[in-house]
């Protein structure tokens, strides 16, 4: 049997065709009654819209594309959850690509959403070269989630106020006593943010020369090979380590107790994305919240206001993060603590 057609509903309510085009719309320019009947005949004929002719006449194909860095990454989980939430509300559909597995086949980022006429694009995460966006970004609207990258022309911005994430995790360690505080780097804008916050507030605090920077790559093996070298000399052994991403200090958390400290009473340990791997029970990760649905909600809301208006101007939000508060830190073991800095620098004598 052949599907139904907007036709054969028009027929079983007794409408024209046009008023059923009214109704499937969404107008409220239909009488309650008409519109009870339209809505009755598409449930008993199980008629769907043919999405393809309605792309034609709207000259709009209602998808969204969003391209990840690494799809790895469970800190977009969140963010994908705002996004999608606020695009279906929207009658719009995510279509998804792994930026890392395209760059790795040497496929061009962009080509498939390019082809598949996409209304807009959101990329997540932080991409090795923005530049391929500015070609793209005179066609459709783009919006940048998550990174901090430099801003291109004609494209929004929303990701998480990482310098002041960075710096209630510092403040927090330095709080319960801690001294000698290493940090687990990242790379790109977000993790050079991160770190130069770091240090500015470990200089404030007169602790610049207890501050210990080590290169990571944000996955969890790089942060237990990191971890494992800074836990290689006890004379100069942090007694906290402050992770770029949760990622990250799951592997700090490993290398720890696989060289025989207990976490957090040899060592602090603080992440950054509050992932839901940091939520498991048998982890308990204290981290920064970079409100990921949030940021999801937002870039999700800037790509409907320049769908609406492509030639506003381009705007920067930032999301404000949050400390939670969890099992892997606590004040250093008695003993421990390194003192730095001049007398009284630090509050110490």
């Amino acid at each position: 049997m052949r599907p139904p057609t907007i036709r054969d509903v028009a027929e079983r309510a007794g409408v024209s065709k046009s008023l059923v085009s009214l109704v499937l719309r969404g107008s409220e320019q239909v009488r309650p009654e008409k519109r009870a009947a339209v809505q009755l005949a598409v449930r008993e004929l199980g008629y769907r819209p043919n999405a393809a002719a309605r792309s034609l006449s709207e000259q709009r194909t209602r998808t969204v594309g969003v391209l990840l860095n690494d799809l790895r990454n469970p800190w977009f989980v969140d963010l994908l959850d705002g996004l999608n939430s606020l695009l279906h509300d929207n009658g719009l559909h995510m279509l998804l690509a792994d930026a890392r597995l395209n760059r790795r086949s040497g496929q061009d980022l962009t080509g498939p959403f390019r082809d598949l006429g996409v209304d807009g694009l959101i990329v997540v995460g932080t991409l090795p070269d923005p530049a391929v966006l500015g070609t793209l970004a005179e066609r459709i609207p783009v919006v940048v989630a998550g990174a901090r990258e430099p801003v291109l022309p004609g494209v929004d911005v929303v990701a998480n106020d990482d310098e002041h994430g960075a710096r209630i995790a510092t403040e927090y360690l330095i709080g319960l006593g801690h001294r000698r505080i290493a940090h687990i780097a990242g790379y790109g804008a977000v993790g050079e943010l991160r770190r130069r916050s770091f240090e500015a507030t470990m200089r404030a605090h007169g602790l610049a020369d207890s501050a210990l920077v080590e290169a990571g790559d944000l996955t969890e093996e790089g942060g237990y090979r990191s971890t494992v070298r800074l836990l290689g000399d006890p004379a100069n052994r942090p007694t906290a380590v402050f992770a770029v991403n949760d990622m990250t200090a799951v592997g700090a958390f490993s290398a720890a107790e696989e060289l025989g400290l207990s976490v957090p009473r040899d060592l602090s340990v603080i992440g950054y994305d509050n992932t839901n791997i940091s939520r498991l029970r048998h982890v308990w990760l204290t981290t920064v919240d970079n409100a990921g649905h949030e940021v999801g909600r937002r870039a999700a809301r800037c790509l409907l206001d320049r769908l609406d208006l492509p030639a506003g101007p381009v705007s920067v939000h930032l999301a404000a993060p949050t400390l939670e508060i969890r099992g892997t830190t606590a004040p250093p073991a008695p003993g421990s603590v390194v003192r730095s800095g001049p007398k009284g620098s630090d509050g110490t004598s």
